[in-house]
Protein backbone atom coordinates (compact mmCIF):
# COMPACT_ATOMS: atom_id res chain seq x y z
CA UNK A 1 0.00 0.00 0.00
CA UNK A 2 2.86 2.41 0.90
CA UNK A 3 4.68 1.07 -2.38
CA UNK A 4 1.45 2.31 -4.40
CA UNK A 5 0.97 5.38 -2.91
CA UNK A 6 4.73 6.21 -3.34
CA UNK A 7 4.63 5.19 -6.62
CA UNK A 8 1.60 7.04 -7.50
CA UNK A 9 3.03 10.34 -5.75
CA UNK A 10 6.42 10.34 -7.99
CA UNK A 11 4.16 10.15 -11.02
CA UNK A 12 1.97 12.80 -9.93
CA UNK A 13 5.09 15.29 -9.50
CA UNK A 14 6.74 14.03 -12.82
CA UNK A 15 3.42 15.52 -14.11
CA UNK A 16 3.60 18.43 -12.12
CA UNK A 17 6.82 19.23 -13.25
CA UNK A 18 6.27 18.67 -17.18
CA UNK A 19 2.83 20.83 -16.84
CA UNK A 20 5.03 23.54 -14.85
CA UNK A 21 7.42 23.39 -17.72
CA UNK A 22 5.06 23.83 -20.31
CA UNK A 23 3.73 26.73 -18.94
CA UNK A 24 6.84 27.98 -18.42
CA UNK A 25 7.74 27.61 -22.34
CA UNK A 26 4.13 29.35 -23.80
CA UNK A 27 4.81 32.57 -21.89
CA UNK A 28 5.10 35.41 -24.17
CA UNK A 29 8.32 36.77 -24.37
CA UNK A 30 8.98 39.70 -23.20
CA UNK A 31 11.28 42.33 -26.06
CA UNK A 32 13.62 44.08 -24.36
CA UNK A 33 12.14 47.37 -26.01
CA UNK A 34 8.88 46.33 -24.36
CA UNK A 35 10.30 46.18 -20.82
CA UNK A 36 11.61 49.66 -20.99
CA UNK A 37 9.64 51.84 -19.36
CA UNK A 38 11.22 54.35 -22.48
CA UNK A 39 8.66 53.19 -25.31
CA UNK A 40 7.16 55.14 -27.35
CA UNK A 41 4.42 55.38 -29.37
CA UNK A 42 3.52 58.79 -31.90
CA UNK A 43 -0.04 59.34 -33.17
CA UNK A 44 0.57 61.84 -36.41
CA UNK A 45 -3.35 63.33 -37.14
CA UNK A 46 -3.82 65.90 -39.82
CA UNK A 47 -5.28 68.38 -37.04
CA UNK A 48 -3.17 68.36 -33.73
CA UNK A 49 -5.43 71.42 -32.82
CA UNK A 50 -8.63 70.68 -33.27
CA UNK A 51 -11.49 70.52 -30.57
CA UNK A 52 -12.20 66.95 -31.52
CA UNK A 53 -8.80 65.74 -30.92
CA UNK A 54 -8.94 66.62 -27.26
CA UNK A 55 -11.31 63.24 -25.85
CA UNK A 56 -8.56 61.57 -28.63
CA UNK A 57 -5.63 63.13 -26.34
CA UNK A 58 -7.16 62.30 -23.10
CA UNK A 59 -7.63 58.50 -23.81
CA UNK A 60 -4.21 58.36 -25.04
CA UNK A 61 -2.70 59.56 -22.04
CA UNK A 62 -4.87 57.60 -19.83
CA UNK A 63 -3.88 54.82 -21.89
CA UNK A 64 -0.13 55.55 -21.74
CA UNK A 65 0.08 56.45 -18.00
CA UNK A 66 -1.58 53.04 -17.27
CA UNK A 67 0.95 51.04 -18.94
CA UNK A 68 3.62 53.34 -18.76
CA UNK A 69 4.57 54.22 -21.27
CA UNK A 70 4.94 57.90 -23.30
CA UNK A 71 2.90 58.88 -26.12
CA UNK A 72 3.23 61.93 -28.42
CA UNK A 73 0.37 63.52 -30.06
CA UNK A 74 1.85 65.31 -33.33
CA UNK A 75 0.64 66.19 -36.73
CA UNK A 76 -0.54 69.03 -38.66
CA UNK A 77 -2.37 71.91 -37.76
CA UNK A 78 -4.79 71.44 -40.74
CA UNK A 79 -5.36 69.33 -43.55
CA UNK A 80 -2.07 68.72 -45.51
CA UNK A 81 -1.46 65.15 -46.80
CA UNK A 82 2.11 65.65 -48.06
CA UNK A 83 3.07 67.21 -44.62
CA UNK A 84 1.70 64.53 -43.01
CA UNK A 85 3.31 61.93 -44.67
CA UNK A 86 6.56 64.03 -43.91
CA UNK A 87 6.05 63.79 -40.12
CA UNK A 88 5.51 60.24 -40.22
CA UNK A 89 8.84 59.69 -41.68
CA UNK A 90 10.45 61.83 -39.17
CA UNK A 91 8.64 59.94 -36.53
CA UNK A 92 10.29 56.74 -37.83
CA UNK A 93 13.49 58.43 -37.90
CA UNK A 94 13.02 59.75 -34.41
CA UNK A 95 13.18 56.23 -32.64
CA UNK A 96 9.52 56.01 -32.11
CA UNK A 97 8.69 51.95 -31.65
CA UNK A 98 4.90 52.20 -32.97
CA UNK A 99 2.87 54.67 -35.16
CA UNK A 100 -1.01 55.30 -34.87
CA UNK A 101 -2.05 58.06 -37.88
CA UNK A 102 -5.17 58.76 -38.76
CA UNK A 103 -5.44 57.84 -42.79
CA UNK A 104 -7.25 61.03 -43.98
CA UNK A 105 -6.41 59.95 -47.99
CA UNK A 106 -6.81 56.12 -49.24
CA UNK A 107 -3.09 56.27 -51.27
CA UNK A 108 -0.76 58.88 -49.98
CA UNK A 109 0.25 56.97 -46.77
CA UNK A 110 0.01 53.72 -48.40
CA UNK A 111 4.19 54.23 -49.07
CA UNK A 112 5.40 55.39 -45.77
CA UNK A 113 3.31 52.82 -43.41
CA UNK A 114 4.82 50.22 -45.39
CA UNK A 115 8.42 51.79 -44.86
CA UNK A 116 7.31 51.98 -41.26
CA UNK A 117 6.48 48.54 -40.82
CA UNK A 118 9.48 46.77 -43.22
CA UNK A 119 11.55 48.96 -40.27
CA UNK A 120 9.90 46.93 -37.57
CA UNK A 121 7.45 49.99 -36.63
CA UNK A 122 4.07 48.66 -35.47
CA UNK A 123 1.28 51.32 -37.24
CA UNK A 124 -2.14 51.19 -36.58
CA UNK A 125 -5.13 53.86 -37.84
CA UNK A 126 -7.52 55.98 -35.69
CA UNK A 127 -10.10 58.12 -36.41
CA UNK A 128 -10.13 57.39 -39.82
CA UNK A 129 -9.04 54.07 -42.31
CA UNK A 130 -8.29 53.21 -45.42
CA UNK A 131 -10.24 50.51 -47.22
CA UNK A 132 -10.17 51.71 -50.59
CA UNK A 133 -6.68 50.03 -51.43
CA UNK A 134 -4.50 47.78 -49.69
CA UNK A 135 -2.20 49.29 -46.64
CA UNK A 136 -0.11 47.66 -44.21
CA UNK A 137 -1.84 48.97 -41.24
CA UNK A 138 -2.37 46.11 -38.66
CA UNK A 139 -5.77 47.83 -37.68
CA UNK A 140 -8.12 50.43 -37.18
CA UNK A 141 -9.82 52.14 -34.24
CA UNK A 142 -12.59 54.11 -36.25
CA UNK A 143 -16.37 54.90 -37.25
CA UNK A 144 -17.83 53.07 -40.17
CA UNK A 145 -18.05 56.17 -42.01
CA UNK A 146 -20.19 56.27 -44.49
CA UNK A 147 -22.71 53.59 -42.46
CA UNK A 148 -22.71 56.66 -40.07
CA UNK A 149 -23.93 58.99 -42.53
CA UNK A 150 -26.44 56.38 -43.80
CA UNK A 151 -27.70 56.16 -40.19
CA UNK A 152 -27.50 60.39 -40.15
CA UNK A 153 -29.97 60.42 -42.80
CA UNK A 154 -32.03 57.06 -42.00
CA UNK A 155 -33.08 58.66 -38.54
CA UNK A 156 -33.69 62.16 -40.17
CA UNK A 157 -35.45 61.38 -43.22
CA UNK A 158 -39.23 61.19 -41.70
CA UNK A 159 -38.64 64.68 -40.89
CA UNK A 160 -37.65 65.99 -44.45
CA UNK A 161 -39.88 66.78 -47.09
CA UNK A 162 -39.44 64.89 -50.77
CA UNK A 163 -38.07 67.08 -53.01
CA UNK A 164 -36.67 68.98 -50.44
CA UNK A 165 -33.24 70.91 -50.62
CA UNK A 166 -30.49 70.45 -48.05
CA UNK A 167 -27.09 72.15 -47.21
CA UNK A 168 -24.28 69.45 -46.47
CA UNK A 169 -21.16 71.23 -44.66
CA UNK A 170 -17.35 69.76 -44.83
CA UNK A 171 -15.16 71.27 -42.79
CA UNK A 172 -11.93 70.19 -44.64
CA UNK A 173 -11.59 69.06 -48.22
CA UNK A 174 -9.47 66.36 -49.17
CA UNK A 175 -10.96 64.13 -45.88
CA UNK A 176 -11.84 60.62 -46.97
CA UNK A 177 -13.85 60.65 -43.75
CA UNK A 178 -16.02 63.55 -44.69
CA UNK A 179 -16.59 62.41 -48.27
CA UNK A 180 -17.54 59.00 -47.09
CA UNK A 181 -20.36 60.83 -44.82
CA UNK A 182 -21.65 62.96 -47.08
CA UNK A 183 -21.68 60.18 -49.61
CA UNK A 184 -23.61 57.82 -47.07
CA UNK A 185 -26.04 60.91 -46.57
CA UNK A 186 -26.80 61.56 -50.07
CA UNK A 187 -27.25 57.78 -50.68
CA UNK A 188 -30.11 57.83 -48.26
CA UNK A 189 -31.84 61.41 -49.54
CA UNK A 190 -32.00 60.09 -53.01
CA UNK A 191 -35.02 57.84 -51.86
CA UNK A 192 -36.93 61.12 -51.20
CA UNK A 193 -35.52 62.69 -54.34
CA UNK A 194 -33.56 65.50 -51.63
CA UNK A 195 -31.56 67.80 -53.81
CA UNK A 196 -28.20 68.95 -51.38
CA UNK A 197 -25.60 71.85 -52.08
CA UNK A 198 -22.03 70.75 -50.65
CA UNK A 199 -20.12 73.48 -49.32
CA UNK A 200 -16.49 73.97 -47.22
CA UNK A 201 -17.02 76.42 -43.93
CA UNK A 202 -13.65 75.37 -42.67
CA UNK A 203 -12.72 73.92 -39.34
CA UNK A 204 -12.89 77.13 -37.14
CA UNK A 205 -17.02 77.50 -35.99
CA UNK A 206 -16.76 81.01 -35.74
CA UNK A 207 -15.11 81.47 -39.20
CA UNK A 208 -17.40 78.75 -40.61
CA UNK A 209 -20.66 80.72 -39.71
CA UNK A 210 -20.13 83.67 -42.38
CA UNK A 211 -19.69 80.66 -44.97
CA UNK A 212 -23.11 79.16 -44.42
CA UNK A 213 -25.02 81.84 -43.45
CA UNK A 214 -23.92 83.49 -46.68
CA UNK A 215 -25.07 79.80 -48.42
CA UNK A 216 -28.51 79.95 -47.09
CA UNK A 217 -29.04 83.75 -48.16
CA UNK A 218 -28.30 82.57 -52.03
CA UNK A 219 -30.49 79.66 -51.69
CA UNK A 220 -33.31 80.77 -49.16
CA UNK A 221 -35.09 76.99 -50.44
CA UNK A 222 -32.73 75.07 -48.37
CA UNK A 223 -34.26 74.76 -44.18
CA UNK A 224 -32.30 71.81 -43.05
CA UNK A 225 -28.20 71.81 -42.73
CA UNK A 226 -26.53 68.31 -41.84
CA UNK A 227 -22.94 68.45 -40.95
CA UNK A 228 -20.27 66.19 -41.56
CA UNK A 229 -17.54 66.71 -38.62
CA UNK A 230 -17.56 68.66 -35.25
CA UNK A 231 -16.76 72.13 -36.44
CA UNK A 232 -19.39 72.56 -39.22
CA UNK A 233 -22.02 71.01 -37.06
CA UNK A 234 -21.08 73.44 -34.73
CA UNK A 235 -21.19 76.47 -36.90
CA UNK A 236 -24.45 75.10 -38.22
CA UNK A 237 -26.12 75.76 -34.71
CA UNK A 238 -24.45 79.21 -34.13
CA UNK A 239 -26.01 80.30 -37.48
CA UNK A 240 -29.43 79.44 -36.65
CA UNK A 241 -29.14 80.78 -33.51
CA UNK A 242 -27.80 83.82 -34.12
CA UNK A 243 -30.17 84.58 -37.46
CA UNK A 244 -32.92 81.91 -37.89
CA UNK A 245 -34.81 81.62 -34.34
CA UNK A 246 -37.66 80.85 -34.56
CA UNK A 247 -37.41 80.87 -38.63
CA UNK A 248 -38.21 76.86 -39.34
CA UNK A 249 -34.51 76.15 -39.56
CA UNK A 250 -32.90 72.91 -38.11
CA UNK A 251 -29.39 71.51 -38.12
CA UNK A 252 -27.80 68.08 -37.35
CA UNK A 253 -24.42 66.55 -37.34
CA UNK A 254 -21.31 64.82 -36.11
CA UNK A 255 -19.14 65.06 -33.23
CA UNK A 256 -19.62 66.02 -29.70
CA UNK A 257 -18.66 69.44 -28.21
CA UNK A 258 -20.22 71.15 -25.20
CA UNK A 259 -21.42 73.46 -27.47
CA UNK A 260 -23.04 71.00 -30.10
CA UNK A 261 -24.59 69.63 -26.92
CA UNK A 262 -26.15 72.68 -25.68
CA UNK A 263 -27.62 73.60 -29.13
CA UNK A 264 -29.73 70.29 -29.54
CA UNK A 265 -30.87 71.15 -25.62
CA UNK A 266 -31.75 74.10 -27.12
CA UNK A 267 -33.50 73.09 -30.29
CA UNK A 268 -30.90 74.79 -33.08
CA UNK A 269 -29.59 70.88 -33.64
CA UNK A 270 -32.07 68.06 -34.42
CA UNK A 271 -29.27 65.43 -32.92
CA UNK A 272 -25.36 64.14 -33.75
CA UNK A 273 -23.74 61.14 -34.32
CA UNK A 274 -21.13 59.81 -31.24
CA UNK A 275 -17.99 58.20 -32.44
CA UNK A 276 -16.39 57.67 -29.08
CA UNK A 277 -13.49 59.88 -30.08
CA UNK A 278 -11.97 59.06 -26.09
CA UNK A 279 -11.59 55.12 -27.17
CA UNK A 280 -9.31 56.04 -30.62
CA UNK A 281 -6.99 57.67 -28.31
CA UNK A 282 -7.01 54.99 -25.61
CA UNK A 283 -7.00 51.76 -27.65
CA UNK A 284 -4.65 52.35 -30.02
CA UNK A 285 -1.97 52.50 -27.72
CA UNK A 286 -3.01 49.32 -26.14
CA UNK A 287 -2.89 47.68 -28.91
CA UNK A 288 0.30 49.37 -30.20
CA UNK A 289 2.17 48.91 -26.67
CA UNK A 290 0.47 44.69 -26.43
CA UNK A 291 1.85 43.87 -30.02
CA UNK A 292 5.38 45.27 -29.32
CA UNK A 293 5.81 43.47 -25.91
CA UNK A 294 3.63 40.28 -26.14
CA UNK A 295 3.14 40.00 -30.17
CA UNK A 296 -0.73 40.26 -29.81
CA UNK A 297 -1.77 41.26 -33.49
CA UNK A 298 -4.20 44.39 -33.32
CA UNK A 299 -7.71 44.09 -34.57
CA UNK A 300 -10.06 46.46 -35.89
CA UNK A 301 -12.72 48.05 -33.40
CA UNK A 302 -15.75 50.36 -34.54
CA UNK A 303 -16.13 53.27 -32.35
CA UNK A 304 -20.26 53.28 -33.12
CA UNK A 305 -22.56 56.30 -34.27
CA UNK A 306 -24.62 56.59 -31.74
CA UNK A 307 -28.01 59.46 -32.26
CA UNK A 308 -27.72 62.16 -29.64
CA UNK A 309 -31.19 64.06 -29.65
CA UNK A 310 -33.20 65.68 -26.82
CA UNK A 311 -33.56 61.97 -25.59
CA UNK A 312 -30.42 61.36 -24.00
CA UNK A 313 -28.67 64.72 -24.31
CA UNK A 314 -28.67 65.35 -20.48
CA UNK A 315 -27.62 62.13 -19.85
CA UNK A 316 -24.67 62.52 -22.57
CA UNK A 317 -23.63 66.16 -21.03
Amino acid sequence: MILRKLAFFTRFIAILILFLGLVVAIQPEFRPDGQSQDLKLAFVTCAVGAKFCEPVKKGMSDAADMLGIRCDFIGTEGVDVVAQVKIIRQAIDSGYDGIAVNIIDPEAFDEVIREAMAKGIPVVGFNVDDHATPNARLSCVNQQLYKAGQSLAEFLLPDIPAYAQVLITMHDEGVSALEDRRDGIQSILKQKNIASTVIIPGNDSLKGVDVIAKALKENPRIRIILGTGQADTEAAGMVIEKFYRDKGLWAAGFDLSPMTLQFIKDGYIRCTVDQQPYIQGFYPVVQLTHYLRYGIIPSDVDAGATIIDKSNVDQVM
